[in-house]
């Protein structure tokens, strides 16, 4: 960095000249720019581009040329922008941007449609908890349209309870965590499997071929939705399944259905070297399968004792209840190597409260109102990839990877 770098961003009152680019995007617009920048000894204090809808908007803060020159530089910098057919503004000025406030948060929207009038109302609501939006990207256009802010200017947990009432209200997703290098290390998702990870209840599946699912499905909503005590309620479920030939196993199996957005989001995580793992109230007979058939890195869930061939109408071995699913969650992030507070979890039920609030990030998917109340963030959208975005990953890096493995 120079001296007239250092001053320029650190003393206020040295000269600074903010040169503005707008038109018709093409290659080599910020190439000429900065060749014809060149010609006055200038040194770049500061740059941003976007493009939207093929329009560019280059803005360019650089030192005040030598004496003298400001005059011709500006007529320089106008005539090439109107060779480019661009249109260029030079504004003079002092300094750098002003510091960011203390506080830096990311605060990413998902909506489908995202709507003016709830974009409004977020920025509106983040301005009144003290926040500045530093700065707005889009990670994702399809299959919901999903947007970032970069919040400076008020700590991460008051942000987050302040965006918290309004998502539902305004029809999206909002999701709030804190800015910094963590964002960018490694990290490990753990997540729910019935209605989460897979679209159905494992144990309503044995309970078809036992001819009992109403009986299941019953017990099965009324502890999801917190009301029994879950490992009664396994006890219950599981007695209903006794007699039943072990060969129904390999059925289940077949007939479970992954959640739309399953694959991209494990096969994605899995090239950005997170690690992930699943925890359930279903069975290992389950899990163990979706373990090799997903290249999960953890597994746990309850066990269908079997003798015989018959299914007894117990478990064995240690049970996977709300508690356990958060104490595995620690044990997975021990293993893993990997900080409580760079794991990420995501459920969808009562049951999954621990575990989702254990985590750095805890998503509610799809879930009862209970959950999405007590979470960090909810996901609102039947597509599981979308939790993708709340880690910054845009549509296009998943794209782009998975026509790289094409290739490969």
């Amino acid at each position: 960095m120079s001296a007239s770098q250092t001053s320029a961003s650190q003393t206020p009152e040295v000269p600074t000249l903010l040169v503005k680019i707008f038109g018709k995007d093409r290659p080599g617009i910020t190439a000429g720019l900065f060749d014809t920048l060149g010609a006055y000894l200038v040194d770049v204090v500061d740059i941003e581009q976007v493009v939207t809808r093929g329009r560019l908007v280059l803005c360019v803060l650089v030192t005040q040329p030598p004496a003298g020159l400001e005059g011709d530089l500006r007529a320089t910098v106008h005539s090439w922008a109107e060779s480019m057919k661009m249109q260029a503004e030079i504004i003079s000025g002092h300094g750098d941007n002003r510091p960011r406030g203390l506080g830096r948060s990311l605060v990413t929207v998902l909506g489908h449609p995202l709507t003016a009038e709830s974009t409004a109302a977020i920025a509106d609501r983040i301005a009144k908890a003290g926040g500045n939006i530093d700065r707005i990207f889009r990670l994702a256009k399809y299959p919901v349209t999903a947007v970032e802010f970069a919040v400076s200017g008020v700590e991460t947990e008051p942000l987050r309870t302040a965006l918290a009432s309004d998502a539902a209200a305004l029809g999206v997703d909002i999701a709030v965590v804190s800015a910094g290098l963590h964002r960018r290390a490694q990290r490990l998702v753990v997540m729910d499997v019935d209605s989460t990870l897979i679209q159905d209840e494992v144990i309503e599946l044995f309970a078809a071929h036992a001819g009992c699912e109403d009986q299941v499905a019953e017990v099965t909503a009324a502890a999801m939705r917190g009301e029994l005590d879950f490992e009664q309620s396994l006890h219950a479920r599981v007695a209903l399944l006794k007699g039943l030939d072990a060969s129904v196993v390999e059925k289940v199996r077949e007939e479970v259905r992954l959640t739309p957005g399953a694959r991209t989001l494990i096969r994605t995580l899995k090239r950005l070297g997170y690690q992930v793992g699943v925890v359930s109230g279903g069975f290992t007979q389950v899990t163990d399968d979706l373990r090799e058939r997903l290249g999960l890195d953890f597994a746990q869930a309850n066990t269908l004792e079997i003798v015989d061939g018959k299914l007894t109408g117990r478990v064995t071995g240690e049970i996977v209840d709300r508690a356990g699913k958060a104490r595995l969650l620690r044990r997975f992030a021990a293993e893993a190597g990997v900080p409580l507070s760079q794991t990420v979890a995501i459920g969808d039920g009562a049951n999954d409260l621990d575990m989702l609030n254990a985590a750095g990030l805890g998503v509610a998917f799809n879930a009862k109102p209970v959950v999405r109340e007590a979470a960090h963030t909810a996901v609102n959208f039947p597509f599981l990839d979308t939790v993708l975005y709340l880690l910054g990953i845009t549509r296009e890096e998943v794209e782009a990877a998975d026509m790289h493995d094409d290739e490969d």
